[in-house]
């Protein structure tokens, strides 16, 4: 369960002086502006003198179950989503993020859905079966489905979509291993591989693998600018588009034709976009917004929770896997020692980070992988703050008190607030550390792509399955200039040889093992330094019934969503 912490006296002094502050992500290998910054978990909130507590790394719900109602599901209405984010268009097979993904689930359907413990289920493939090999998986398709232009849905068109991600998405590893799709008959996919992929199951996600329709997107433009991406567009999913205007309004109506007989429920989707989270809080509040997981600072999340109307949740979304963190520049001379790192690291404070500074909103990050994921581990060293530790190994690593003199970055303006606490947190250790202020996210990343950096907090997602959000960070092969890559320069020969391992095996076991050694690895050498959990909060009416509380929360199709009667 996870529960929010009422606050202290100091805490509340720290609320009003942070309240602006926000931090977040969302994790876009060619993110520029608003689509790279998804406002999840913030700072500050007013405060109560008693207190709460919860374990490091538990997420759950402050409300339990949704207010689910008795009787059959009804057919009809509109639910209004806020949301702060700006996509720069709808087709998921080149773009990645919350932004697109979460109305881009809603127009295209894709090969499978995914349950509440991470197991596949039937959507446009009805069945699938990896090879003893691992080296091709069969994709049976349902019959009879359509795009929304009534033109069928075809294996032809499984096979455009999925080399078209593998070509041009900007996660490389999640279709890097996929060498062709052959297509046998129209109801038929063959996914050959170079090598036994485990990720490839879960890169059929929504919000990872759309269908779109080959008889539109394969005409010889560039598809990463193609008009058709947000100008009349046709998709495969339960939803078409009615309206777009990225700047203010989705508006997404209900497809008749979808191939799962009676879905979707509603008849329409309203996406509202604004800047502003509290307008978001205001709509929640008086009704007229029914559901949000861009909800701003704590502060707005405690206020709802304290909303007897609204039910508000941390549940879902449990495959992101966000994981803030300091991320350090191995180059550097000074950074480049290890003891250093690990001095670091001794000086922060996790847990007056998440309890504090993010109101209890968030839990201590233990790793690199995130607790919700069936492959976290708990043994690795966590750090737990130790000043006289930490100022042993700088002295070990003959460095005097006051002689270090470092600079962090931060994605601006949301992340300020956690790189000023590490300029505090070092001080208390001898040292001395400024803040260097980029004016915009893309001056950031190219800073920090561009390793012109010595520490920054980033803001990465584990994407489900480590091959496809974790490898990335810290295969000694992939420093490739690309924000979400590895920044860092690590370079370790056996952490590459048990990521290749771990990203060659189905054996969930196997792989388990091997991403607790990688874990330890990491851990111990601190090439980046863990920080927080942020949930992914949502709050909503308790008319909203099934809503999308799954491992990939709003990100996945909400054809199941229903309206109760108010």
């Amino acid at each position: 369960m996870f529960t929010i912490r009422r606050r202290s006296l100091l805490a509340l002094v720290l609320a009003f002086v942070l309240v602006a502050a926000a931090c977040g992500g969302d994790d876009d290998e060619s993110a520029e502006g608003d689509d790279a910054q998804t406002e999840t978990d913030e700072t500050a909130a007013e405060a109560e003198d008693s207190t709460e507590t919860t374990d490091a790394g538990e997420v759950g719900t402050d409300e339990g179950a949704a207010a689910a109602v008795e009787g059959d599901p009804v057919a009809g209405g509109t639910l209004v989503i806020g949301s702060t984010q700006v996509p720069r268009h709808l087709n998921g097979t080149v773009q990645s993020g919350y932004a697109t993904a979460v109305p881009g689930t809603q127009l295209n359907a894709s090969p499978l859905l995914y349950d509440d413990d991470f197991n596949p289920q039937p959507y446009l493939a009805e069945s699938w079966e990896v090879a003893d090999d691992g080296l091709s998986v069969t994709l049976n398709l349902v019959e009879g489905a359509v795009f929304h232009d009534g033109e069928p849905i075809t294996s032809e068109d499984v096979a455009f979509s999925i080399i078209t991600a593998r070509d041009n998405h900007p996660f490389k590893p999640m279709f890097a291993p996929v060498t062709d799709v052959e297509t046998p008959d129209d109801q038929t996919a063959i996914i050959r591989l170079s090598q036994p992929h485990p990720a490839i199951l879960l890169a059929m996600s929504p919000g990872l693998s759309p269908v779109i329709p080959e008889h539109i997107f394969n005409d010889g433009q560039d598809i990463t600018t193609h008009p058709r991406n947000t100008e009349d567009f046709v998709g495969s999913g339960p939803f078409t588009l009615a309206e777009y205007d990225p700047e203010s309004i989705i508006r997404l109506q209900r497809f008749d034709d979808f191939f799962i007989p009676d879905r979707p429920y509603l008849d329409e989707i309203v996406i509202e976009i604004t800047p502003d989270p509290t307008t978001i809080v205001l709509g929640l509040e008086n009704g007229t917004t029914d559901l949000s997981s861009t909800l701003g600072p704590a502060a707005n999340i405690l206020r709802l929770q304290d909303n007897a109307d609204l039910i508000v949740t941390s549940d879902g979304h449990e495959a992101i896997g966000q994981v803030q963190w300091l991320e350090f520049n191995l180059a550097d001379p000074v950074l480049g020692i290890k003891e250093v790192r690990q001095a670091i690291a001794y000086a922060v404070d996790r847990e007056f980070m998440a309890e504090t500074l993010d109101q209890g909103t968030t839990n201590p990050a233990p790793t690199g992988i995130a607790p919700q994921s069936p492959f976290f581990s708990s043994a690795a060293e966590t750090y737990p703050q130790d000043i006289e530790r930490a100022k042993q190994l700088l002295a070990d690593a003959g460095f005097a008190e006051g002689e270090i003199e470092l600079t962090i970055d931060y994605i601006p303006p949301t992340q300020v607030i956690y790189a000023e606490y590490v300029v505090q947190a070092l001080e208390e250790i001898g040292i001395q550390t400024e803040l260097s202020v980029s004016p915009d996210f893309p001056t950031w990343a190219e800073r920090v792509s561009g390793g012109d950096f010595q520490m920054t907090i980033n803001n990465v997602w584990n994407w489900g399955d480590p091959v496809i959000g974790v490898h990335r960070t810290y295969l000694s092969s992939n420093r490739v200039g690309v924000i979400w890559t590895n920044n860092t320069g690590y370079e370790n020969a056996d952490v590459d040889s048990i990521l290749d391992k771990a990203g060659q095996t189905f054996d969930l076991d196997e792989r388990v093992s091997l991403y607790a050694d990688f874990q330890d690895i990491v851990a111990e050498e601190v090439p980046i330094l863990f920080l927080t959990n942020p949930p992914f909060w949502q709050a909503y009416s308790p008319r909203v019934q099934n809503p999308p509380l799954t491992i990939w929360g709003q990100m996945s199709p909400m054809h199941e969503v229903w309206l109760a009667p108010e």
